[in-house]
């Protein structure tokens, strides 16, 4: 009988890894020649900043306490490298990135003899790789040595020049008759080409005589396939997701719908693969790993795909009264609830309320690599904070994003997740309202970011070594702590504009006064019409005003 790990149970289950996505951007496939890749770190309740590990030196023989980066819970050691490079976030100073979404899988799969989890293997590995296939060497060599204990997952690993995805499931379940520890694949994707994944594993068939080097892949991937009853035909014909984490409708709807939009905002064509995106038809033609955009995007156009809720689609949340009055693009969770005995989903765009954090990571050849590698950094929901530039030599974390004191139950006005939860969660429930003060705030500064991008690094180049670094770093934590000003100045403009559900005027950025210094006249909105009208469909003549 087959068993696969259920997205429902994943998203109960799977901690910070619950709600992820990742798209990527051959260095060909963008406007400047960049690699780019995304992650949202998405849990509810989760509070994490900005990680960062110094560059050090161990001596010979050192180990290396690993614990859980869901649960802080103690999994073993493992032998430290002797060299260890500064990482910030999910970059480190080589401008390596890596990101993940967990797809679950098989759960008999997972192997709770592991010392590695997928947290603490992204950001080892971060601190021991030089190039994306290093990374690859370094993760799935860690693995076999000391087994892997998450759930099935999927890597985006990148670096300058190359763009990979890699997808990677324990072998617990064949453990008392191998010594075998993981099965996974890792795909170079074309320059010219965008991908992306989102909590469903996206690796089908693949060439195992490739001679580019493009295909990497463990010895079992398809005989302890073979050996479980998962698989029995010819080589060629195997496929690593249909093996070990089928796309049932979950899947696809929740989770391949989000890879559909971002190809589709961007790609001709995509229409062909939305009965695939819809999860319904069973046989729908599956949506390609990668496709060609129609034109070469920019940091962005990415920064856009990730604040993506599903807008001109046939998956819009624009359209029922699930948004509330003020018709919000989000949902309540769970994803499932039930109705009469009937169960039913809502929609899972990319941009949900319980990012902890997101990124758009940018890494340039040309530059020196203290200069090429950017993490567009934002402590929350993408749609609804700016991106501010980290550069991947920074040294320390800005404090915004570092900040002593704040944690997931203490509030802290210094802390840029919690400021920028707290402008968020006053948006939310009023989108429709307020999101257009909140937006302006906040392209606002990206545009401006973008606009000091040339004459930062200029004067970047101009400098050499630990000048240069400590240039950049001070840079970073600039940006960090402009933008928490200027995010807390906005949480108090809302307050004062939006108060009691009406609009005070405002002029050149200032509320405007009568000649006598109160406040104009306020503008009560009222419903949007759209919403009173389905008011008058549900009531009828309730609240109809008798005629006179």
């Amino acid at each position: 009988m087959k068993r696969y790990f259920s997205l429902f149970l994943l998203l109960l289950m799977a901690g910070a890894a619950a709600a992820c996505t990742n798209f990527i951007v051959g260095k060909q496939a963008s406007k400047d020649g960049s690699v780019m890749c995304t992650y949202n770190a998405d849990d509810y309740g989760m509070f994490i900043g900005l990680a960062h590990y110094p560059a050090a030196k161990h001596p010979k023989g050192t180990m290396r306490k690993v614990y859980d980066w869901d649960t802080g819970e103690y999994h073993g050691e493992i032998a430290e490298a002797e060299e260890t490079y500064n990482v910030i976030g999910n970059i480190n100073e080589w401008q390596v990135t890596i990101g993940e979404t967990t797809f679950g899988g098989r759960e008999e799969m997972v192997d709770t003899t592991g010392i590695l989890d997928y947290g603490s293997l992204i950001y080892i590995a971060l601190q021991r790789s030089k190039t994306a296939r290093e990374a690859i060497q370094v993760m799935t060599s860690l693995v076999e040595q000391y087994g892997y204990n998450s759930e099935g997952e999927t890597f985006t690993i990148c670096d300058p020049n190359e763009a990979w995805i890699m997808e990677m499931m324990g072998c617990a379940s064949y453990r008392k008759l191998s010594k075998e520890r993981t099965v996974w694949v890792a795909l170079r994707i074309p320059d010219d080409m965008i991908c992306g994944h989102a909590n469903q594993s996206r690796i089908s068939r693949f060439d195992m005589k490739d001679k580019t080097g493009g295909v990497l892949f463990s010895k079992n991937v398809v005989s302890y396939a073979r050996k479980m009853g998962w698989f029995s035909g010819k080589d060629e014909d195997f496929s690593y997701c249909n093996a070990y984490a089928f796309p049932d409708f979950s899947g696809r709807r929740i989770c391949d719908a989000r890879v559909w939009s971002f190809f589709n905002r961007y790609a001709d064509g995509m229409e062909r693969y939305l009965p695939w995106a819809e999860g319904r038809q069973q046989d729908a033609e599956p949506m390609p790993l990668w496709v060609k955009p129609n034109r070469k995007l920019t940091v962005a156009d990415v920064e856009a795909a990730m604040r993506d809720h599903y807008e001109n689609t046939p998956f819009a949340l624009d359209g029922d009264m699930g948004g509330g009055i003020w018709e919000m693009p989000y949902r309540p969770t769970p994803l499932y609830f039930t109705v009469d005995g009937k169960k039913y989903f809502n929609e899972r765009p990319t941009s949900t309320q319980q990012t902890a954090f997101s990124y758009v990571s940018q890494m340039r050849s040309w530059l020196p690599r203290e200069v090429g590698g950017i993490l567009w950094f934002g402590n929350d929901d993408g749609n609804m904070v700016p991106y501010t530039p980290v550069y991947c030599c920074a040294t320390q974390a800005p404090r915004p994003y570092s900040t002593p004191g704040a944690d997931a139950l203490t509030f802290s006005m210094d802390n840029a997740y919690w400021v920028q939860n707290w402008v968020s969660n006053m948006v939310y429930p009023r989108y429709a309202l307020m999101f257009p003060t909140l937006q302006e705030v906040r392209d606002s500064l990206d545009t401006s970011y973008f606009k000091e991008q040339k004459a930062t690094e200029d004067r970047a180049l101009t400098l050499q070594g630990a000048e240069r670094v400590k240039w950049l770093t001070d840079y970073s934590a600039r940006k960090a702590d402009e933008m928490l000003t200027t995010w807390k100045t906005l949480a108090t403009r809302l307050i004062v504009k939006y108060n009691d559900m009406i609009v005070k005027p405002e002029q050149n950025g200032a509320f405007t006064r009568t000649p006598t210094g109160l406040g104009s006249r306020v503008v009560r909105p009222g419903y949007p019409e759209r919403f009173g009208r389905e008011l008058i469909r549900q009531t009828g003549t309730k609240f109809e005003v008798p005629q006179q």
